[in-house]
């Protein structure tokens, strides 16, 4: 089975390159460039997985984090959370809110793909 990944970033250069690489590695994708649509996206595409920028338009990476875990639809989905915003009290509140993981931008790709097969094992 092909998992699912929703891609959720304001930032078109890093969608289209994450877009192409998981593709490229087997994974059925779908995007969102803010926070509103993530929503709307993971409620009719249903992501295994979700890439999850944490600063982003109309809500932020921990609001639709929040949101999703509070609705039980979604208590099998995984969520990895990317943002430049390395400080461990940010970590802690993206783990907090239900995050799976938490990366730093910039990030290798190859490290991203080998935790995306890694939570979704």
């Amino acid at each position: 089975m092909t998992h699912k990944i929703l891609i959720v970033d304001d930032e078109p250069n890093i969608v289209m390159s994450l877009e192409f690489l998981l593709k490229k590695e087997g994974f059925q994708i779908e995007t969102a460039a803010d926070g509103d649509a993530a929503l709307e996206k993971a409620r009719s595409f249903l992501p295994d997985l979700i890439l999850l920028d944490v600063m982003m338009p109309k809500k932020s990476g921990f609001e639709v984090c929040e949101i999703l875990r509070a609705e039980p639809a979604f208590s099998a989905l995984r969520i990895i959370m990317l943002t430049a915003k390395g400080r461990d009290t940010e970590q802690a509140k993206g783990l907090a809110l239900g995050a799976d993981a938490y990366m730093l931008k910039p990030f290798s790709t190859k490290d991203l793909v080998v935790k995306i097969r890694e939570i979704l094992a």
